[in-house]
C-alpha cells in the first residue's frame, strides 16, 4: 500500500493484523521494516501499519540527498496518519522510529492517543557516549568482536548503500545481549536489504546538535519507554532521560536484551506493548 507525502514522494507501508491500528516507524535511519518482522505477534491485538521510510523498502527515493531529515520524517507520519484516516493514532517508533515518534508526538500532541518509544534516544551527549562505549567493551572477548569493533570505527562519508549495509551487518553483534545461532539466523531475515546512506548521513549530521528533552515535555500522549538492559546504544541510560522528560512516561527496563529486544524478548515485548495500549 502506498501514500504520497508533502513533498511528493509515494511511500509504502504494509498493513497486518487485527484490531485497532498501530502506526509503526522503525529504525536505522535507512532501514525498511523488514527487521521488525510481525513486530512480536502485535498484530494479534493491532493492525498494524509498518512504514518503510522515504527511500527504503518500495518507498521513493528523495532526489535530494539531504532530503531526510528529523522535519521530513515527522511530515511523512502526519501525511501517513492523514491518509490512514485518522484524527487520533497509536503510535510506536523504533530506535531512530522513536526519535521521530518524539519529534511527532511534541510537535502534534493532539494526533497521538498513545506512544510508544522502544530502544530509542533523546540525545548522544556524553553520558551515552559513555555507556555506549563500555557496552562494546563488555563484549570484547567474543569471536566476533575485532571485526565488529573495526566496522564501528570505519567512516562511511561516501560509501555506496551496499557498502553501508555490509558495515552494519558487521557490527550487528553488537546489537544483541547476546550473539549466537538464533540472532545470526535472525540477522540473515534482513541482510540482504539496502540501508539507505544518504539517510544514515544526515542523521549522522543532526546527531550532535539533537536534544529532544526540552520537546518531549510537550507530548500529552500516555508514555510507554521501552529498551533492553543491555543495548549498548539506546539502553538504560537514554531510557531514563526519555522518562524524565515526559510527563507520567512508564519505563520498563527488559534484561537479556540488547537493542533487538522485539526478537530477543519477544513474549515480554508483547505482552508490555500490548497491556499499556489496551489501558
Amino acid at each position: 500500500m502506498r501514500f504520497t507525502t508533502e513533498d511528493g514522494l509515494r511511500l509504502s507501508y504494509e498493513r497486518m493484523g487485527t484490531g485497532p491500528v498501530l502506526v509503526v516507524h522503525p529504525g536505522g535511519p535507512g532501514f525498511s521494516t523488514t527487521y521488525l518482522g510481525d513486530l512480536a505477534g502485535l498484530g494479534d491485538r493491532h493492525t498494524l501499519v509498518m512504514l518503510s521510510p522515504r527511500g527504503t523498502g518500495a518507498s521513493d527515493r528523495p532526489a535530494d540527498p539531504a532530503a531526510y531529515r528529523l522535519d521530513d520524517y515527522v511530515s511523512d507520519l502526519d501525511a501517513l496518519r492523514e491518509h490512514l484516516g485518522l484524527e487520533q493514532m497509536l503510535l510506536l517508533g523504533y530506535s531512530h522510529g522513536g526519535v521521530v515518534a518524539q519529534a511527532y508526538a511534541s510537535a502534534n500532541p493532539q494526533r497521538v492517543s498513545r506512544l510508544v518509544l522502544a530502544v530509542t534516544l533523546p540525545r548522544f551527549g556524553p553520558e551515552q557516549e559513555a555507556a555506549t562505549k563500555a557496552g562494546r567493551e563488555k563484549r570484547s572477548d567474543e569471536d566476533w568482536y575485532p571485526d565488529a569493533i573495526a566496522a564501528s570505527m570505519e567512516e562511511l562519508g561516501s560509501a555506496t548503500d551496499d557498502q553501508v549495509r555490509d558495515n552494519a551487518m558487521r557490527g550487528m553483534p553488537f546489537y544483541f545481549s547476546r550473539f549466537g545461532p538464533a540472532e545470526a539466523a535472525y540477522v540473515d531475515t534482513f541482510r540482504a536489504d539496502p540501508i539507505n546512506g544518504d539517510a544514515q548521513r544526515v542523521f549522522g549530521s543532526e546527531l550532535p546538535n539533537l536534544d529532544l528533552r526540552g520537546r518531549d515535555a510537550q507530548i500529552t500522549a500516555p508514555t510507554l519507554v521501552i529498551t533492553g538492559e543491555d543495548d549498548f546504544i539506546c539502553g538504560p541510560v537514554c531510557a531514563g532521560e526519555i522518562s524524565a522528560a515526559i510527563p507520567g512516561a512508564r519505563e520498563v527496563i527488559v534484561p537479556h536484551a540488547g537493542h533487538m529486544v522485539v526478537f530477543e524478548q519477544r513474549r515480554v515485548f508483547h505482552d508490555e506493548i500490548a497491556a499499556f495500549l489496551e489501558k
